[in-house]
């Protein structure tokens, strides 16, 4: 099980509305292990529909969050989906990272993960990853459906950089 780094201030604010931030409240209100435990499980629910709303499948999908930290579990069915998982959870606000307990059915290679910095640009990215900005594209799609615009990254968000064609 791997441990991937995230910015924990950066990223999409799920924990903010709905079941999520109503645990969350009563957990800052009266801090019980029950009601500990239930923002733990709601915000991990949150992570989960997320997950699925970016139409990424996984057999047995498990998602697990501890306050930090985000477990995910189960057979995604190629590297890039896993990968693609691994980064809808860990791209949200309030986490600092992701453990990796998750196994593909098909093999391929890995990619590399890139933190974006402010004054980046997926060209900007591009050439110092391939030595080719015009490569750009190719980081674009191995983020889809998470990036929806080749101009909308932001600093502290995590980008797949798929393996040089």
């Amino acid at each position: 099980m791997g441990l991937i780094a995230f910015m924990k201030e950066a990223g999409e604010k799920l924990f903010g509305r709905g079941e999520a931030k109503a645990a969350q409240d009563a957990a800052a209100a009266a801090p019980t292990p029950a009601n500990v435990d239930a923002a733990n499980a709601a915000a991990a629910g949150a992570i989960r529909t997320y997950i699925e709303t970016m139409g990424l499948s996984c057999q047995d999908l498990g998602v697990k969050f501890d306050g930090n930290y985000v477990t995910v579990s189960g057979c995604a069915p190629d590297q890039s989906t896993k990968e693609k998982i691994i980064l809808s959870a860990g791209n949200v606000s309030g986490v600092l990272g992701v453990y990796d307990d998750m196994t593909v059915a098909a093999a391929e290679p890995e990619a590399t993960y890139y933190t974006v910095v402010r004054g980046d640009t997926l060209s900007k990215i591009a050439k110092e990853q391939y030595g080719d900005a015009s490569k750009y594209p190719a980081i674009f799609e191995a983020n889809k459906p998470m990036l929806s615009h080749p101009d909308k990254i932001y600093p502290g968000q995590v980008l797949r950089i798929p393996p040089a064609a």
